[in-house]
């Protein structure tokens, strides 16, 4: 199961905004109402931490020590 972020749709401008984190399996589809409230959620895309050498990680700019036998 996978962990995703949804938010509250505002019925109305001003209506606060809630997020939740919510459990589904990752073969279903995204949630078009909160599973226990009823209330309409979108889920949402927010940062992560990328994976060891990607383009997101800052080490990734500093070269580590060159040993002559990686050559």
């Amino acid at each position: 199961m996978a962990t995703y972020v949804y938010e509250t749709i505002p019925e109305k401008p001003g209506d606060p905004v809630k997020r939740y984190e919510l459990w589904q399996h990752m073969s279903e589809p995204a949630y078009k109402r909160h599973p226990e409230t009823g209330e309409r959620v979108r889920r949402i895309i927010i940062g992560g931490v990328g994976m060891p050498g990607s383009i997101s990680d800052p080490s990734a700019d500093r070269p580590g020590p060159v040993r002559p036998s990686e050559f």
